[in-house]
Order: structure tokens, then sequence, then C-alpha cells
């Protein structure tokens, strides 16, 4: 039965598509850039050959989920506009007069059949292959850096999530008619979420009930992310529940709850490897990782270029022993010694503090030792005490009855010193200078695909929704160089 489906229905109306979608349509270019059978190898196994109902093309369904990436819109308006946009229709694969999916098999499609999917890496993989063959890429460095993305949860509670929503709403049903304003229900202003789902449930109502509103679509769109959040809430009870989020430092005065992505990238603006982790994670111990996927992706890589967070002792032995180059300005205090792993703390480079396991940020630091006296240095960081008493994680990091938790770093290592001298050299300050790219990569990513806050909860779902912004900007990228 799923095979039937991904045999193409011809139809009279087919050749409007050749009239109506141009050649320079974005849609159009990335169907004769890319043959999405691969998703069909990739989920088969994940369908019944001899029970239940025909099931939509796995093909399709990706591209539904792709077309919400590029668009940035909900599961109900992508729906809506394959059923008119003919862009759309031809992108999908459907026929002019074919009818569209439920937009509810979109959720059944991510829960049940992406489930388990190795999807992040399936995605960059094909992209970066693509390029390839098209000769795309032609440098032998990579750029590394992380961005940071928002829970769904954060930085507001449930309740003033669907205020905001239920507001947003109301302001754009008045700028159409502000008569509204007489016949909406009573607003809840106690903090009980049930009060205030049952009003949002009440104003949902009112406007379904009122073609005349309900059909405009900036009216329609707005309604369709209340119905989203008020659904979400009910399932999850409250939006502020993500148990893999968790709490980062932008600034040593500045966090945020969420998840951090690892980007690697080339110079022609191809990403090549992500791993995604929670936001207490630090930037550099993710180097290795970023590498080795870029490296099993085909890039031949000679230079890695970053920022401070990846010139720990352990990236530059690393890269020291493939002989690559690293051109990340060095901080010595970033190396961790001979710690066994399990006592590593993370280097934040943006608070300029350690991270303990469990995410706490250091309060202060000092320096101790003299320059030049042929002894080593040391940065001393100095942690709240009090959530040290109080943390999981206290036996064997924790003495009981401490008034102090501190942790020191030496400042040593013969590769710091070479490292140094590199830093001098023409060949890193030419090299150094194509960092901005990954910083507007990320911007793309955040601003032009919604990669600022995720979609949904967990980290499993976060990596789907990064592989999905990720294929499409690397799509994008290559149609814009071929």
């Amino acid at each position: 039965m799923l095979l039937q489906q991904q045999k193409i229905h011809l139809s009279t109306f087919s050749e409007l598509y050749d009239l109506i979608v141009p050649k320079e349509n974005l849609l159009r270019k990335i169907n004769e850039l890319i043959d999405f059978s691969f998703i069909y190898k990739e989920l088969v196994d994940k369908y019944c050959y001899n029970n239940g109902r025909m099931a939509e093309s796995p093909i399709r369904m990706f591209k539904y989920l792709l077309l919400k990436t590029i668009y940035n819109v909900s599961d109900v308006d992508v729906v809506e506009r394959s059923r008119y946009d003919m862009s759309f229709k031809y992108f999908l694969e459907m026929t002019p007069e074919e009818s569209v999916i439920n937009p509810s098999s979109l959720t059944k499609f991510r829960k049940l059949r992406l489930k388990d999917t190795d999807l992040l890496d399936l995605l960059i993989n094909k992209t970066v292959t693509i390029a390839i063959e098209k000769g795309i890429i032609r440098t032998r460095s990579i750029i590394v850096d992380a961005t940071h993305t928002l829970s769904r949860s954060n930085p507001f509670s449930a309740i003033e999530v669907l205020r905001e929503r239920s507001k947003i709403l109301r302001k754009t049903i008045y700028s159409f008619d502000d008569q509204w304003k007489n016949c909406m229900p009573e607003k809840n202003n106690d903090n009980d979420l049930e009060k205030e789902l049952v009003y949002c449930k009440a104003l949902e109502n009112l406007v379904e009930k009122e073609p005349s509103i309900r059909s405009i679509p900036a009216v329609s769109e707005k309604l369709n992310l209340l119905k989203e959040t008020i659904e979400d809430t009910q399932e999850n009870f409250t939006l502020s529940k993500d148990m893999d989020a968790k709490t980062g430092h932008k600034s040593a005065d500045s966090k945020f709850f969420g998840y951090k992505t690892h980007l690697a990238m080339t110079e022609e603006r191809i990403i090549t490897a992500a791993v995604i982790t929670s936001a207490e994670k630090g930037d550099g111990p993710e180097l290795p990782n970023l590498l080795e996927i870029s490296q099993q992706n085909g890039i031949a890589v000679d230079v890695i270029i970053g920022d401070t967070a990846y010139s720990g002792k352990e990236n530059l032995s690393l890269a020291g022993e493939q002989t690559i180059k690293v051109v990340a300005k060095l901080n010595p205090i970033i190396t961790q010694g001979c710690r066994k792993e399990e006592d590593k703390f993370d280097y934040n480079k943006d608070a300029d503090m350690f991270v303990c396991p469990a995410g706490h940020l250091a309060t202060r630091k000092a320096c101790q030792g003299k320059k030049n006296v042929g002894k080593n240095q040391t940065t001393t960081y100095y942690f709240d005490v009090d959530k040290c008493k109080s943390c999981p994680l206290k036996n064997g990091c924790y003495r009981e009855g401490s008034k102090t938790k501190t942790y020191a770093v030496t400042i040593k290592s013969s590769l710091h010193q070479e490292q140094m001298i590199f830093q001098e050299t023409d060949y890193y300050l030419e090299k150094s200078k194509h960092r901005y790219k990954i910083e507007a990569k990320n911007s793309e990513l955040k601003n032009v695909h919604g990669y600022d806050r995720a979609i949904a909860y967990g980290i499993n779902n976060m990596q789907m929704q990064g592989a999905l912004a990720i294929f499409t900007v690397n799509l994008k990228r290559i149609i814009k160089l071929m």
C-alpha cells in the first residue's frame, strides 16, 4: 500500500504547473536539485505492509514539515496553504485538484515515523554530499560555533504564554473591526491556569463561529497558534515543563533556559555537522564530535576556525595529531589539566567562568602565583556554597562542612606556547576573518526559520527541528551558489 503512494498520479491539469510555477521558484529548484527517495528508504520500515488503512507518502509528509520550516508557519496553515498555493502543490507532487491531508497527520508523522530516526545526521549528510558532487565545497576548513535556542517553556509560564497568544489574536481582530471589543468573553484575572484555559477556549469558540472575521488570513493564523497552544497546554498541563532543557549562560549576568546547537560549517557556508545538547554544555568539548562528523560526511579538514572556547589543550592536541591548524584565540584558563573525566568542569566563554557538572556558574575568580618565576600560575574559581550544600551531585565534589567550593585551573602547556606563536602569523589573521560567516548563519537560522525558540518539548524534538532548519538553509545556499 505504501509503495502505491509513491507512484505519480497523472492529471490533465498538471500542465498548469509549467504556466503558474516559474523556473526561479525556490520550491521548484529544490525539487529539481534533490531526489527525496532517500526519505522513503529511511522510513519504509516504520510502516506496516499488511495492516491498517492507506498511508500517506512519507516523502510528502516530510515535504510538509520542510515547508513549515521554510515558511515558519503552523501545521494548520501549511496544510491550508497547500490547498490553494500551486507552488506548494507542485513541491508536494500533488495534482492540482488533489485534496490535502488532515493537519493532525503531521503530528502523528513526527511522533510515530520520525521517532528514533537520526534525521539530523541523515539530512546534513545528504546536503553535504550534493554540495561536494556539484563542486561547491572547495576549501579545506571548517568554522565552528554554538547557537542557543530557548525552550518552548522559556521565559514565560503557561498562563503567560496563553495570555500573550490571546492578546495577539484580540489585537489582530480589533485592527479589522474594533466593534468586537464589546462582545469578547470576560478575561481571567486570576493566576489560575484552568481558568485561563477556559477563557482562551471561549475566545476560540467565539471567533470560530464568525466566518466574517475567521476567514481573514491574519486572524486565522493567530487563531491557529492559540489553538495549538491550548492543545499543548492541555496535553502537558504546563508549558514551562521541559525536562531536557537546562539553564545556560550568554554572559556572566545573562542566562537562558533551553538548548545549544553546536555547528561546523565550511567557508562556503554549508553546514557539515551539528550536535544538539542542553544549554549548560560547553562549546569546546563538542569540537571532536563536529570534526569527526564533518570528516565522515566527506569534508577534508586542514583548518578549524573558532573562538576561544575551542582552544583548549585537548582540542589543540587532537588537531595536532591530524596536522590540523586551530585558528582560535588562545585562552589558557580553558585547559583542565590532568583531572579525571568525571571531575571536569566546563568553561563558558561568554561568562568567562567555569560551570560545574550540575550547571551552576562560578560567582567569581582570582589568579594566584606570579608570572615568569618558573612556577605555574593558577586561576581559582569560587562557587556559591549554599547551592553546593543541596546539590544532588555534591558527593565527591563538595566536602560537608566546607565554607567554600573552588575549582583551580593551571595555566601551562607547550601547546599553548606554540599556539601563541601561531596567533601572530599572517595566515592565522587571514583565516580568522572568516569566523563571522557562522554568526551570520546562526542569525539566518533564528530570524528566518524560527530557530530562536523550540517548537516542541524535549531534546528529540529539538533535534528534529534542527535537522529540518539546517537542511533548509543548506539547500538554499547550494541553490544560490549554483
